[in-house]
């Protein structure tokens, strides 16, 4: 009996550490789109991608590059400071590369071939340690609340701001790369009243040449907030040579604003019972349209799913919660080995 129950603790704890993995741990992708290549802009790129990311222990960093072509060697500070190739802590030279960060701290990490590191194929990480995990819930995960559905703010270049990048406009490139804007999300965009500017520009030619003729309104006063219409935008600094030297942020804007669920009337008052006998329903009733939402007996309303690319909710980022299904393993062995005992 003692043996059994023993057996039962045992496949509730690699269980219970298993869910806990699946939820601590999260996928980066280094670079996002651009991936781990020889960076046309210097490392601004990958200083810019790595300040808009959170980094945990258990965490996997994904280095996509070419075998061959490129490599990831993890290094000392002094060895990535001075694009030091000698001594890698470790080395990797297939790729796909997926390197997993076990401990907290700063790691650094660089591409040994010759001149790839000097010229930005470098990348400085901080570790914090993995949070804790709460128990999964007793109930049903009640719905989103419609603040869910609230615009997004992004601040443009993150703690680059907006200014003249080091590297060229790569940097803002990067920046977008990794987001998805929705109607009413909106920008903000940093910079010292003076220094910069931001203009809308008209057209992707205007925005290509930098020409600051061809520009609609201007916010000379920051930071300045820009509150998202769907379509590309186009923004540069209309200080000279600000936009040529990289002062400048495409990005597409799709979706819908976000509108509140209607607010429910109370739910319908039954027919009162005829006191006469009962007659025949009336042809001339007809069907709700089918358009219209669903009604539940409660009274509240449920808008039927669109469907269109137009939604206002976007995904989920992944393996931000276990799945019910990966929730319940637990009960399902507990109940295997319960019956073990009877």
């Amino acid at each position: 009996m003692a043996g059994k129950f023993n057996i039962i603790l045992l496949v509730v704890a690699v269980l219970a550490a298993a869910l806990q993995c699946s939820v601590a741990q999260r996928t980066h992708v280094v670079g996002d789109s651009l991936g781990w290549t020889f960076p046309p802009g210097g490392a601004v790129a990958y200083t810019t991608w790595a300040a808009s990311q959170t980094f945990t222990v258990g965490d996997v960093l994904v280095f996509n590059f070419t075998t061959g072509s490129h490599d990831v060697a993890q290094v000392s500070r002094t060895s990535f400071d001075g694009c030091n190739t000698a001594s890698p802590i470790s080395l990797v030279r297939n790729g796909p590369a997926n390197v997993t960060l076990n401990t907290t701290g700063e790691h650094y990490y660089i591409c040994t071939f010759s001149g790839h590191c000097n010229a930005g194929m470098k990348l400085a990480i901080n570790v914090s340690a993995a949070p804790s995990t709460s128990p999964p819930p007793q109930s049903p995960v009640p719905a989103p609340s419609p603040s869910s559905t609230n615009p997004k703010t992004y601040v443009v270049g993150d703690s680059l701001g907006w200014t003249v990048p080091p590297a060229g406009s790569i940097a803002y490139r990067t920046w977008a790369a990794g987001k998805t804007f929705m109607v009413g999300d909106i920008l903000v965009f940093n910079f010292t009243t003076g220094a910069h500017d931001v203009a809308v520009v008209t057209s992707k030619a205007a925005y290509d040449s930098c020409n600051t003729s061809a520009t609609g309104p201007t916010m000379k006063t920051g930071p300045a907030r820009i509150t998202l219409t769907p379509g590309q935008h186009f923004y540069i600094c209309t200080i000279p040579p600000h936009c040529s030297l990289g002062q400048k942020l495409a990005i597409n804007v799709t979706g819908t604003a976000a509108t509140p669920s209607p607010t429910p009337s109370g739910p319908a008052s039954a027919p009162a019972p005829s006191s006469t006998s009962a007659t025949p329903p009336s042809s001339s009733s007809t069907p709700p349209p089918s358009g219209s939402p669903n009604t539940s007996p409660s009274g509240s309303t449920t808008p039927s799913p669109s469907g269109s690319p137009g939604g206002v909710s976007a995904p989920p980022p992944p393996n931000s919660a276990p799945s019910f299904a990966v929730a319940a393993l637990p009960f399902t062995f507990l109940s295997i080995a319960l019956a073990f005992l009877y």
